[in-house]
């Protein structure tokens, strides 16, 4: 907990039951210890994109075999050992469907 003065540590008494600030002597009670020197929560807000944002990807002249078309957006993963090559991992700009390329 910290000093509602000075902004420095405090130390539990647990004796007289308060919090004791060594530098400038301020006491609290130890139950308001959490309250205490401390700020309210602040709502935060969180934005929400639904569009997919695949459109900024690479794409590539790559057969989907699922629905046939034969563009697709990728990317490259480190999905093993730093030794392997890494992974191309295939969207297909049409329905949407992913595979994989090991190189």
């Amino acid at each position: 907990m910290f000093c509602p003065k000075c902004k420095r540590l405090m130390r539990p008494d647990k004796a007289a039951g308060v919090w004791v600030c060594a530098a400038c002597g301020t006491k609290v009670p130890l139950g308001k210890g959490s309250e205490v020197g401390r700020s309210a929560p602040q709502a935060r807000t969180v934005a929400v994109v639904e569009e997919k944002h695949a459109s900024t990807l690479p794409t590539a002249d790559e057969l989907c075999p699922k629905c046939g078309n034969t563009k697709a957006y990728w990317v490259l993963r480190q999905t093993r050992g730093a030794d392997e090559p890494e992974t191309r991992i295939f969207e297909c700009t049409q329905c949407g469907h992913k595979w994989r390329e090991y190189q």
